[in-house]
């Protein structure tokens, strides 16, 4: 058996390495705001980064079959009985955010089920995946759907625990978008696809139409860009379009001027001022604008190349072995990265409403950081079965 794929594994140190960098570089008011210590962020991004290193070098060193058939399972089915107790912990064990139990307290850090859960959740349909659809004909629409039905209960217990208890849409729609796109590789019909987006797009609407905070934030987001878009409107079309005295979008607003503040060459590393108080947490969600003003737009773009090495090198392991379970896990380990990155991206930018789903290898955050360090791990190993 050969060795793993050495190049991807030094793309995702480089931006581990500078995620401890830019913590310590835009946590500065954070900082100072909670009176923590200066190197507060620097060494608990230290640790993890080093911890989710140490765990890709392991992982590397590990036979796929183990790491998909046992820990990739066991990963899943523990996930998911965390994010339901979770829900029933004291506060004193469950930390909240937006009203809802998102991480479980643990001495020293805190730990989100649910970025581990969407690891589980690809192994999981890789498994099943390459059983049910990989080479397998059917002469109907409905004989597909009845195949998918156990994918959707399953899907409907994600909707119902990290989208309701826990107040995550964001989540919900990424991993609708991870199921879509495994499936097509599968074998799924355009048709199915089709039909399981308008599901999950239905769905979505409801469970924005009847959640105000969900409403508030589409109106935040619709005013920071009804004027570019309802100009290419007619007036009178655009005047119904047009709601008046929308939220300040603060986040957008700022983010946008950092990026604008940044120009070609940026600011300077730690020079950045839009994480003064401007926006509370750079260092965590809105990083790629932080990032932007200190490094500006030369810099942003290396990290995007990088970003884009890593994916190429994932699909390429996946476009090359011959194991069907190994091919759709790292399909699925590559969508869940690159659609986190463009949501993180199109939600600072506008185009999107934000929703607050971390930059791969780059937001400060443990849990974020180690379970992609977990996925790539379990894709490292898989890249020593290509002959």
């Amino acid at each position: 058996m050969k060795l793993a794929d050495k190049k991807l594994f030094f793309y995702v140190v480089f931006l581990l390495s500078f995620s401890v960098i830019i913590a310590y570089s835009l946590g500065a008011y954070a900082i100072e705001y909670y009176g923590y210590n200066e190197f507060h962020f620097l060494i608990r991004q230290s640790f993890a980064v080093i911890l989710g290193i140490l765990i890709m070098w392991i992982f590397s060193q590990i036979h796929p079959s183990k790491l998909i058939n046992k820990f990739g399972f066991f990963i899943f089915f523990f996930s998911i009985f965390l994010i339901i107790i979770m829900q029933f912990l004291p506060d004193s064990f469950a930390s909240s955010a937006g009203g809802a139990k998102r991480w479980i307290r643990l001495p020293g850090f805190s730990l989100a089920p649910s970025e581990f859960f969407k690891i589980g959740f690809i192994v999981f349909l890789a498994w099943s995946f390459s059983r049910k659809f990989v080479g397998k004909e059917r002469d109907s629409i409905g004989a597909e759907f009845l195949a998918l039905l156990p994918y959707i209960v399953v899907f409907a217990f994600i909707i119902f625990f990290i989208a309701v208890m826990q107040n995550d849409l964001g989540q919900v729609v990424l991993m609708a978008i991870i199921l879509g796109i495994m499936l097509l590789f599968a074998g799924g019909s355009l048709k199915l696809v089709g039909m399981l987006f308008l599901g999950v797009s239905s769905l979505a609407i409801i469970s924005i139409v009847t959640s105000a905070h969900r409403i508030m934030r589409i109106k935040t987001w619709w005013g920071s860009i009804q004027d570019l878009v309802l100009s290419i409107f007619p007036e009178n079309i655009a005047q119904t379009m047009r709601i008046e005295n929308t939220p300040e979008p603060y986040q957008i607003y700022y983010s946008i001027v950092a990026m604008n503040n940044g120009g070609i060459l940026g600011e300077g590393l730690g020079n950045g001022v839009i994480k003064l108080g401007f926006l509370s947490e750079v260092h965590t969600d809105i990083v790629l604008a932080g990032l932007t003003e200190e490094l500006g737009l030369l810099g942003l773009s290396i990290f995007v190349l990088i970003f884009a090495l890593i994916l190429h090198r994932i699909f390429k392991i996946a476009n090359r072995v011959k194991n069907n379970v190994y091919s759709l896990f790292c399909i699925g380990i590559a969508v869940m990265l690159g659609f986190s990155f463009l949501i993180n991206a199109f939600g600072i930018t506008g185009i999107i409403p934000i929703k607050g789903i971390a930059v791969p290898f780059l937001s400060y955050g443990g849990s974020a950081i180690l379970a992609s360090c977990v996925a790539i791990g379990m894709v490292l190993s898989i890249s020593k079965t290509i002959k």
